[in-house]
Protein backbone atom coordinates (compact mmCIF):
# COMPACT_ATOMS: atom_id res chain seq x y z
CA UNK A 1 0.00 0.00 0.00
CA UNK A 2 1.01 3.39 -0.99
CA UNK A 3 1.82 5.90 2.12
CA UNK A 4 2.38 9.54 1.65
CA UNK A 5 6.02 8.82 2.36
CA UNK A 6 6.34 6.26 -1.10
CA UNK A 7 3.64 8.67 -3.06
CA UNK A 8 6.86 11.39 -2.51
CA UNK A 9 9.64 9.31 -3.43
CA UNK A 10 7.71 8.49 -6.71
CA UNK A 11 6.82 12.27 -7.33
CA UNK A 12 10.62 12.90 -5.97
CA UNK A 13 9.74 15.73 -4.05
CA UNK A 14 9.69 15.71 -0.67
CA UNK A 15 7.21 18.90 0.80
CA UNK A 16 8.03 21.34 3.32
CA UNK A 17 4.44 21.64 4.38
CA UNK A 18 2.63 18.32 4.43
CA UNK A 19 -0.78 19.83 5.32
CA UNK A 20 -0.36 20.69 1.74
CA UNK A 21 0.34 17.25 0.70
CA UNK A 22 -2.76 16.02 2.52
CA UNK A 23 -4.98 18.68 1.31
CA UNK A 24 -4.34 17.68 -2.06
CA UNK A 25 -5.15 13.89 -1.55
CA UNK A 26 -8.36 15.13 0.44
CA UNK A 27 -11.55 14.68 -1.99
CA UNK A 28 -14.37 17.27 -1.48
CA UNK A 29 -16.29 14.46 -0.05
CA UNK A 30 -14.12 13.91 2.79
CA UNK A 31 -14.40 17.51 4.26
CA UNK A 32 -12.18 20.92 4.37
CA UNK A 33 -9.96 21.98 3.11
CA UNK A 34 -10.28 19.82 0.31
CA UNK A 35 -8.12 19.81 -2.89
CA UNK A 36 -10.67 21.57 -5.39
CA UNK A 37 -8.65 24.66 -5.78
CA UNK A 38 -5.56 22.45 -5.75
CA UNK A 39 -6.70 20.89 -8.79
CA UNK A 40 -7.40 24.60 -10.41
CA UNK A 41 -3.93 26.22 -9.97
CA UNK A 42 -1.97 22.30 -11.15
CA UNK A 43 -4.33 22.17 -13.99
CA UNK A 44 -3.33 25.50 -15.51
CA UNK A 45 0.55 24.36 -14.25
CA UNK A 46 0.39 21.04 -15.67
CA UNK A 47 -0.61 22.52 -19.02
CA UNK A 48 1.67 24.91 -19.40
CA UNK A 49 4.58 23.09 -18.29
CA UNK A 50 3.59 20.38 -20.75
CA UNK A 51 2.74 23.48 -23.65
CA UNK A 52 6.36 24.20 -23.24
CA UNK A 53 7.82 20.60 -23.08
CA UNK A 54 6.31 20.10 -26.69
CA UNK A 55 6.88 23.62 -28.24
CA UNK A 56 11.00 23.00 -27.10
CA UNK A 57 10.76 19.18 -28.65
CA UNK A 58 8.62 20.18 -32.02
CA UNK A 59 10.28 23.34 -33.17
CA UNK A 60 8.83 23.20 -36.26
CA UNK A 61 5.26 21.77 -35.43
CA UNK A 62 2.71 24.09 -35.78
CA UNK A 63 0.23 25.36 -33.04
CA UNK A 64 -2.85 23.32 -33.78
CA UNK A 65 -0.79 20.29 -34.36
CA UNK A 66 0.80 21.25 -31.01
CA UNK A 67 -2.69 21.28 -29.20
CA UNK A 68 -3.36 17.99 -29.98
CA UNK A 69 -0.22 16.48 -28.60
CA UNK A 70 -1.11 18.16 -25.56
CA UNK A 71 -4.49 17.30 -25.15
CA UNK A 72 -3.15 13.69 -26.12
CA UNK A 73 -1.39 14.28 -22.84
CA UNK A 74 -3.07 16.10 -20.77
CA UNK A 75 -6.52 14.69 -20.24
CA UNK A 76 -8.62 12.38 -17.76
CA UNK A 77 -7.51 9.16 -19.15
CA UNK A 78 -3.79 9.99 -19.19
CA UNK A 79 -4.12 11.85 -15.82
CA UNK A 80 -5.82 8.60 -14.22
CA UNK A 81 -3.38 6.24 -15.75
CA UNK A 82 -0.43 8.02 -13.97
CA UNK A 83 -2.81 8.04 -11.03
CA UNK A 84 -3.10 4.21 -10.72
CA UNK A 85 0.69 3.78 -11.54
CA UNK A 86 1.64 6.18 -8.30
CA UNK A 87 -1.15 3.84 -6.61
CA UNK A 88 -2.42 7.50 -5.50
CA UNK A 89 -5.70 5.87 -4.55
CA UNK A 90 -4.54 4.44 -1.98
CA UNK A 91 -3.78 7.57 -0.39
CA UNK A 92 -6.76 9.56 -1.19
CA UNK A 93 -8.85 10.60 2.22
CA UNK A 94 -12.51 10.36 0.91
CA UNK A 95 -16.16 10.58 2.15
CA UNK A 96 -17.78 7.39 3.96
CA UNK A 97 -19.96 7.72 0.45
CA UNK A 98 -17.05 7.97 -2.15
CA UNK A 99 -15.00 5.05 -0.19
CA UNK A 100 -18.29 3.12 -0.72
CA UNK A 101 -18.90 3.08 -4.51
CA UNK A 102 -15.13 2.72 -5.13
CA UNK A 103 -14.08 6.55 -5.38
CA UNK A 104 -10.46 5.68 -5.30
CA UNK A 105 -10.41 3.97 -8.72
CA UNK A 106 -12.39 6.83 -10.25
CA UNK A 107 -10.65 8.07 -12.88
CA UNK A 108 -11.69 11.49 -12.82
CA UNK A 109 -10.95 11.33 -9.11
CA UNK A 110 -7.29 10.00 -9.95
CA UNK A 111 -7.34 12.49 -12.76
CA UNK A 112 -8.25 15.70 -10.21
CA UNK A 113 -5.93 14.44 -6.90
CA UNK A 114 -3.06 14.35 -9.76
CA UNK A 115 -3.38 17.84 -10.46
CA UNK A 116 -4.09 18.54 -6.92
CA UNK A 117 -0.70 17.25 -6.34
CA UNK A 118 0.97 19.19 -9.23
CA UNK A 119 -0.69 22.08 -7.78
CA UNK A 120 0.42 21.67 -4.50
CA UNK A 121 4.86 21.17 -5.22
CA UNK A 122 4.08 24.69 -6.81
CA UNK A 123 2.64 26.44 -4.10
CA UNK A 124 5.38 23.98 -1.97
CA UNK A 125 8.42 24.49 -3.53
CA UNK A 126 7.55 26.84 -6.98
CA UNK A 127 8.11 26.49 -10.10
CA UNK A 128 10.59 24.52 -11.12
CA UNK A 129 10.02 21.79 -8.31
CA UNK A 130 6.38 21.45 -10.39
CA UNK A 131 8.49 21.24 -13.23
CA UNK A 132 10.46 18.69 -12.58
CA UNK A 133 7.58 16.53 -11.07
CA UNK A 134 5.83 17.37 -14.17
CA UNK A 135 8.74 16.38 -16.45
CA UNK A 136 9.41 12.98 -14.52
CA UNK A 137 5.63 12.11 -14.09
CA UNK A 138 5.46 12.69 -17.88
CA UNK A 139 9.03 11.57 -19.43
CA UNK A 140 8.09 8.48 -21.45
CA UNK A 141 5.29 10.35 -22.41
CA UNK A 142 7.16 13.36 -23.62
CA UNK A 143 10.02 11.30 -25.06
CA UNK A 144 7.44 8.52 -26.98
CA UNK A 145 4.89 10.44 -28.73
CA UNK A 146 5.47 10.41 -32.95
CA UNK A 147 3.63 11.68 -35.63
CA UNK A 148 2.14 9.07 -38.21
CA UNK A 149 -1.00 8.33 -40.47
CA UNK A 150 -4.07 8.22 -38.52
CA UNK A 151 -6.03 10.28 -35.50
CA UNK A 152 -7.03 9.67 -32.34
CA UNK A 153 -10.09 11.79 -32.66
CA UNK A 154 -12.83 12.08 -35.76
CA UNK A 155 -12.27 15.43 -36.10
CA UNK A 156 -8.31 15.54 -36.78
CA UNK A 157 -8.52 11.69 -38.54
CA UNK A 158 -9.98 14.08 -41.14
CA UNK A 159 -7.38 14.82 -44.12
CA UNK A 160 -5.48 18.13 -43.60
CA UNK A 161 -3.75 19.70 -46.57
CA UNK A 162 -0.25 20.04 -45.79
CA UNK A 163 2.21 23.23 -47.03
CA UNK A 164 3.10 21.32 -50.26
CA UNK A 165 -0.57 20.27 -51.03
CA UNK A 166 -0.07 16.80 -50.48
CA UNK A 167 -2.61 15.12 -47.52
CA UNK A 168 -1.77 14.32 -43.82
CA UNK A 169 -3.85 13.78 -40.73
CA UNK A 170 -2.15 13.09 -37.48
CA UNK A 171 -2.15 10.31 -35.25
CA UNK A 172 -0.61 10.00 -31.59
CA UNK A 173 0.89 6.83 -30.46
CA UNK A 174 2.11 6.66 -27.28
CA UNK A 175 4.41 3.27 -26.04
CA UNK A 176 3.74 1.41 -23.19
CA UNK A 177 4.72 4.23 -20.37
CA UNK A 178 6.36 3.30 -16.71
CA UNK A 179 3.48 2.70 -14.73
CA UNK A 180 1.70 0.07 -17.24
CA UNK A 181 4.88 -1.61 -16.97
CA UNK A 182 4.91 -1.78 -13.65
CA UNK A 183 1.52 -3.67 -13.14
CA UNK A 184 2.69 -6.45 -15.71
Amino acid sequence: MTTLDTLQDQLGYRFQTIALMKQAVTHRSFGTPNNERLEFLGDAMLNAYIAEALYRRHPEMPEGDLSRLRSNLVNQSALAEIATGLALGDVLRLGEGEVKTGGSARPSILADALESIIGAVFLDGGSSAAAEVVARLFAELLDGPRVATASKDAKTALPRLGPDGSVRAFFVHFPDPWWKKRHE
